[in-house]
């Protein structure tokens, strides 16, 4: 019954079914048609907007970009290899090499090349190439300072048979190669080595002076050197030259492929120095063990012909790095012998003061040669009494006689009459208390004192006021009077010019190192000191008597040429008041220096120079006997014999140390002591 009631109603369900279906059949395209056309315009939409990004990538990268770019992908293909330019070489006025360059074999590093532990692969190297724990320590310290040098050393000057054995492993040790490199060299050792001075490793802080100039970052690429003290310093940018490049086409894999391009590099310039290296051996062998200062100039050209300072040092000691133990035996030693002594340190000038008091006297109308007193053997001024050097005094003392006999009392009067300003007004020309301007760095000005010049350097109203005791000191080159070696030979040689000032030289020419051409390195121009020619002609008589009858007499007695001179000598310190000066019962480091002086021919000078010996005593025994050995070799040409290489050991024995007996000797006094 069922069954047929279905089939009946059958027909009626199956055209419900049709009209439903066909209904919704027609509602159901419409929809989707416009979905479709929905999604049609967004994905459309959405194809656009990439493209236009792509669009605008490509246009930011090809054409606002495109330069930048170019670049990069061109130094991805082209490494640039900077092409290091010899170090010019220094020489001294004869020719003679101070300062060269010489190839030699050196490990080197690149630490971002190694891919394990760089420890490991130096023990491993120094299986193969002896590598001491002083390479290790310095190469560490450079990883530590590097600019990113592509490669460091950790051995230098390696031996043949030592780049055979490293050779034969080289593919065990990716980032280890071996360069050849110059070394700079400095054949004579101690000789000169303040004037030539050193060069060392860049470190960070030469780095960061570097980068600070454009010109000089571009043009140290590649230099792992610079001048660091002397004449490798002051003439650093003649010396170094011009880097070059070669830039080399590599490929994916940064192996060179072949050269594009190459500019050479240009040589660093030759130093022509105005030293006579013979004139400067002679000195510093005659200086032996004892410290000071000699320095020797021409007056007619301001050319250094010797510059002098003892204690000396090994400047090959700093070119790859000194060790702790040699910086330790310089940097803490007594002698000091890092000090540049001509240059940098300061001593009272002592009685070579007076023949320039005498020639003040002179020019300001406060003497006249024939004015003369009657010495007692000191001085009294405000109730203290100033000795003089000569129990019971010199006698009847006229100009002429007080710097022939370097009488002190003479002295302390004059510069009571003088007054310290005016002293200063006329030294000042001369160059005292005034840096000469020499082509080396760190020279001091010393002090040339004045009135103003304690006003501005204490700070109480009782510090500030100058006193009339203070002036009388000065006149015989001690008080606050505190000048280098150069300024008083600088000084000496305008007195010798007839007052002519020229600047002292050490670089006399330079030297093109192609062409060698060379050219004159003038100092600045002259100037001439307002003087009486007959004031200075009387000066100069004066201190040529001083080598015939005064206090130097017995070293130049038939010298075989008329030189003028002036010994010195100045205090350290005061002995207790009541004392007398005994060299014997005062430590060595705390005895009176000896200075000398001196010009020479008389006629037409061709040398001045000025010297001290620290701690040497009188100037006529601890400073002279050295000056007529540089004049016997300028003028005659002659060496030291037997006799001069005799007196100068008896002055060291002269000079050796004692141990300190009073220390109560050294509580300063008013009274001082003259010289001889």
């Amino acid at each position: 019954m069922v069954q047929g009631l279905l089939t009946a109603l059958r027909p009626s369900v199956d055209k419900v079914w049709k009209a439903t279906y066909i209904m919704t059949e027609f509602k159901n395209t419409e929809r989707e048609l416009y979905f479709f056309r929905l999604r049609l315009f967004a994905i459309a939409g959405f194809i656009i907007f990439c493209f236009c990004l792509l669009f605008g990538r490509f246009f930011w990268l090809q054409v606002v970009k495109h330069e930048m770019y170019a670049t990069q992908a061109e130094d991805n293909r082209i490494a640039v290899v900077p092409m290091v330019p010899n170090r010019g070489l220094i020489l001294d006025r004869n020719g003679v090499v101070l300062a060269q360059n010489f190839s030699a074999y050196t490990l080197e590093i690149t630490p971002s090349k190694i891919n394990h532990d760089l420890d490991l692969v130096i023990d491993e190297l120094a299986q193969l190439v002896e590598i001491e724990p002083k390479h290790r320590k310095r190469f560490k310290k450079l990883i530590e300072e590097s600019r990113g040098f592509e490669s460091l050393p950790i051995r230098t000057r390696l031996s043949d048979e030592e780049v055979a054995r490293f050779t034969v492993q080289r593919f065990r040790f990716p980032g280890v190669e071996i360069q050849a490199r110059l070394f700079r060299q400095y054949p004579l050792g101690e000789i000169a080595s303040h004037v030539i001075g050193y060069i060392g490793r860049i470190s960070q802080s030469d780095a960061e002076k570097l980068d600070e100039s454009v010109a000089d970052a571009d043009n140290y690429n590649g230099t792992n050197y610079i001048g660091k003290e002397g004449l490798e310093k002051s003439y650093e940018r003649v010396l170094h030259g011009t880097t070059g490049n070669e830039e080399v086409e590599v490929s994916a894999g940064g192996r060179a492929v072949r050269t594009l391009s190459r500019s050479s590099a240009t040589a660093g310039s030759n130093l022509i120095l105005s030293i006579d290296i013979e004139l400067q051996k002679i000195i510093e062998e005659a200086f032996g063990d004892k410290r000071g200062a000699f320095v020797a100039i021409d007056p007619e050209t301001g050319d250094v012909l010797a510059f002098v300072s003892k204690p000396t040092f090994d400047p090959n000691l700093f070119v790859e790095g000194i060790d702790q133990a040699n910086w330790d035996n310089l940097n803490t030693s007594i002698e000091k012998p890092l000090i540049n002594r001509a240059l940098s340190s300061t001593y009272p000038p002592g009685s070579t003061y007076k023949p320039f008091m005498g020639l003040a006297a002179l020019e300001l109308g406060k003497r006249t040669p024939q004015f003369a007193i009657s010495d007692p053997g000191h001085f009294v001024l405000g109730g203290h009494s100033f000795r003089d050097d000569k129990v019971g005094g010199h006698g009847m003392v006229d100009m002429h006689k007080s710097i022939v006999v370097s009488c002190d009392t003479y002295y302390y009067m004059l510069a009571n009459d003088l007054g310290v300003d005016a002293i200063h007004d006329f030294m000042k020309p001369f160059g005292f208390g005034e840096k000469t301007g020499i082509d080396l760095e760190h020279e001091r000005s010393g002090l040339l004192p004045s009135t103003a010049w304690k006003r501005s350097h204490y700070k109480t109203p009782a510090q500030k006021k100058w006193y009339a005791g203070e002036t009388i000191s000065l006149g015989i080159g001690q008080g606050y009077n505190s000048f280098t070696p150069l300024q008083l030979a600088h000084a000496v040689a305008t007195l010798a010019n007839n007052g002519v000032v020229i600047k002292p030289q050490l670089v006399k020419m330079i030297e093109d190192p192609k062409t060698h051409k060379r050219s004159l390195n003038v100092p600045t121009k002259p100037y001439q000191i307002p003087l009486t020619q007959a004031n200075v002609d009387f000066i100069k008589r004066a201190m040529r008597d001083v080598t015939k009858e005064g206090t130097s007499r017995s070293i130049f007695a038939n010298a075989g040429y008329e030189s003028a001179g002036k010994t010195g000598t100045s205090q350290v310190i005061s002995i207790k008041k009541g004392e007398k000066y005994n060299a014997n019962k005062i430590a060595a480091h705390f005895r009176d220096h000896a200075l000398y002086t001196a010009f020479a021919p008389i006629d037409k000078p061709k040398i001045a120079i000025a010297m001290v010996v620290e701690n040497g005593g009188f100037g006529a025994s601890g400073a002279a006997p050295i000056a007529k050995l540089a004049l016997d070799y300028f003028l005659l040409g002659k060496r030291p014999g037997d006799k001069e290489k005799a007196l100068l050991k008896s002055m060291e024995k002269e000079s050796e140390p004692v141990e300190l007996i009073d220390p109560d000797l050294l509580q300063p006094e008013v009274e001082t002591e003259g010289e001889e």
